[in-house]
């Protein structure tokens, strides 16, 4: 059985090794390619500013972080949520990272990936689209996965939207049935393939004429009589 946990962070800065911290963690699980709703979402209290270029990106403030719990906090719960699960990572090495830094500060725990199997799903569109622009949007774009709800960058969010990405960059089907126990469409690239044939003008059909018609006969009969047999479209 395959869980897959798709994972996004949102942070105080871009460097852990100057004392950056995470402040929000966003996951979503997928269980056999499925969305099962049992998703994870933290936000945390860092203990320090938040530079002012990183509020840009994410929209969080350290007055909204005043109360939250700090990641020691929530750590058991999280890493009981994550543990033996494959991390699905847009940019791994930067999640990844933080997450190592913030284990690092506390007693007991060992690097992420002595718990997990981490997968970046940047190296998987690197390797699949070769010189062109791999950013999450870049990918929902490519992807026809919509992603107008992105205004600020946040880790449950873009969690939700990764999840979609990765589904239909590795295949589309979340399973081998097209429909889901509802009856609905359950395959992500089917939806997108069915919302561009609807959108779709109806293809134009174009009759021949006489001319042209007695022009296919002529040709018939020659090929008839050139090959000696009967043409199966003679009776059509």
């Amino acid at each position: 059985m395959t869980r897959q946990i798709v994972l996004d962070t949102e942070t105080t800065g871009l460097e852990p090794a100057r004392g950056h911290r995470i402040i929000e963690i966003g996951c979503v699980e997928l269980f056999e390619r499925r969305p099962t709703g049992n998703d994870f979402h933290q936000y945390l209290q860092p203990d320090r500013e938040i530079d002012a270029g990183a509020i840009e990106v994410h929209g969080i403030t350290n007055e909204f972080l005043a109360d939250k719990p700090r990641f020691e906090d929530v750590v058991q719960d999280f890493m009981d949520y994550i543990r033996g699960a494959e991390l699905i990572i847009h940019n791994a090495p930067f999640d990844v990272g933080f997450i190592d830094a913030e284990l690092k500060r506390l007693q007991g725990w060992d690097a992420l990936n002595s718990y997990c199997k981490i997968t970046d799903t940047l190296v998987m569109a690197r390797r699949k689209h070769p010189g062109q622009r791999n950013s999450l949007d870049a990918l929902c774009g490519r992807y026809d996965i919509d992603n107008s709800r992105r205004q600020k960058h946040g880790a449950l969010l873009d969690a939700e939207i990764l999840a979609e990405v990765y589904l239909a960059m590795t295949g589309g089907q979340s399973a081998l049935s097209l429909d889901d126990e509802d009856g609905e469409a359950g395959s992500t690239e089917t939806q997108r393939i069915r919302r561009l044939c609807a959108d779709r003008p109806a293809l134009p059909v174009i009759r021949a004429n006489a001319a042209e018609r007695q022009q296919h006969q002529q040709w018939l009969a020659h090929l008839e009589e050139t090959a000696g047999v009967k043409t199966l479209w003679t009776d059509s």
